[in-house]
């Protein structure tokens, strides 16, 4: 039987993206297509589908490192922030787009 293991990653999460996108259970929230995933970002994401993109990577992430929780998957998805001339200080990612993707994960 074929496994989460034995799949690429990019393709598993393009496909259960396109899963995602069909239940209706899964949906970005109204501010998602104003904010940016980290302070460490510049800008909001480009693409449209960002949020199932988001949801169906954390559901692998879930899936591979089992017992996981909000705080280890926002330092997963966080990232260096630009400080200009001082040096880059690792961030962690969005806490309120982690927790939001978890919760419709579980429904």
């Amino acid at each position: 039987m074929t496994t989460v293991y034995d799949i690429p990653a990019n393709i598993f999460i393009e496909e259960l993206a396109k899963k995602l996108k069909e239940d209706t259970r899964v949906a970005p929230p109204d501010w998602a297509k104003y904010v940016r995933t980290g302070v460490h970002k510049e800008t909001a994401p480009i693409d449209e589908d960002w949020w199932y993109l988001r949801c169906a990577a954390m559901a692998r992430k879930i899936y591979i490192n089992e017992p996981i929780g909000v705080k280890k998957l926002r330092v997963m998805y966080g990232g260096a922030k630009n400080r200009g001339s001082k040096p880059h200080r690792f961030k962690k990612g969005s806490g309120s787009i982690t927790r939001k993707g978890v919760q419709q994960l579980e429904t």
